[in-house]
Parts: C-alpha cells; structure tokens; sequence
C-alpha cells in the first residue's frame, strides 16, 4: 500500500503522468467489471471514463482504510450498476451479457489441444457471460482480480455472507451447465 500511497500523493499534488500510471495500473481491473455489466461497446468506455473521473475527484477523500484496490472495484462495480439500472427495464437477475473475454493459452501446446483449450474457455466466458450480473462480479473479482470475500463485499457493498453464497451458487450453477455440455466423464478427463 505504500506505493500506491505515495502515487495517490503525486496525483493530488499536481503530477499528471502520475495520475496516468494509476490509470495503467487499475484499468485491467476497472475493465473486468465494466465489461461484465455493461454490454454496449460505447458504453463500457464512456463509463471507464466516468469511473476514472471519479477516482480522480475522489483521491483527497481517499482514507486508506482499505485497499485501493478495492476501492477502485467499489466505484467501477458501484457506477456499472447505477447505468445498468437506468438503461434497463431487466432485473440484475433476468440480464445475460453476449461478450466474451478473450483468454490465452500457452503458445506451447499443440495445436488441436490449444484449440480445445480456447473453445472450452470460450464456452465458460460465455456461460459466465449469462450468470446474472451479482454472479458475473462476484466470479470476475474473486476469480480474476483474486480478492478476498472481504474486499469483494466491500467493493459489492454486501455481507460477505452474501458473496459467499453468489460464488458459490455461480459455481454450481456454471458446473451444471458445463457437466450438461461436456458431459462429467469429459470434465474429469479435460480437468475443466
């Protein structure tokens, strides 16, 4: 935390190239969530802008009594949601998203079992694509961003009771799907 301390330092004191580097360094993050709400293309950047902006009026209010990190998933989560609400007559649980995250494998593996891998990982992102829009956070924070239940509630702002039970009804729900696809004798051999 001490560098993004004295980062956060910089940025208030007038050092743009500082503030730059905290986008470089949170934009992956920013991008996971936006992108796992929000489905229209133009959207999802005029929104990373607006979480940016955020951030940015917000650093002096910045008390670091928890990751910055986290922080920054709280005001991306936090934003998505609010447009999410404004621009759909949905439920958070009836909305599927149709993106799918580009993942990579090993460039080391034959070609046929590096074409099995991508298309097993493009019917996950997928599958996880159409998890209602708690689920698809709760997953891409714990499971890409590698938080703890406690950053997640927090960035969620839900009990971590909650996000316990929102990963964990997300896992069965994606092992349902796949072991319908794939069959389980598949998913043991393949190791999905």
């Amino acid at each position: 935390m001490g560098y993004d301390r004295s980062l956060i330092k910089r940025i208030l004191c007038g050092d743009r190239r500082s503030f730059e580097e905290f986008v470089e360094r949170y934009k992956r993050l920013v991008n996971h969530i936006i992108f796992r709400i929000i489905t229209n293309e133009e959207d999802r950047k005029d929104i990373c802008q607006e979480v940016f902006l955020k951030i940015y009026r917000s650093l002096g209010s910045f008390q670091f009594r928890s990751k910055v990190s986290t922080w920054v998933a709280s005001i991306a989560y936090n934003t998505a949601l609010n447009h999410f609400r404004e621009n759909t007559s949905l439920s958070l649980e009836e909305i599927s998203e149709d993106v799918l995250l580009n993942n990579s494998f090993e460039n080391n593996d034959a070609p046929d079992e590096y074409t099995e891998k991508r298309d097993i990982s493009a019917y996950l992102q997928a599958e996880i694509a159409k998890l209602p829009v708690q689920y698809r956070a709760a997953i891409t924070l714990y499971h890409l961003e590698e938080m703890s239940y406690h950053e997640i509630s927090l960035a969620m702002n839900l009990p971590e009771g909650t996000v316990k039970s929102h990963l964990f009804r997300a896992r069965r729900l994606l092992k349902e799907r796949i072991s319908s696809q794939f069959g389980q004798e598949e998913i043991c051999r393949k190791g999905i």
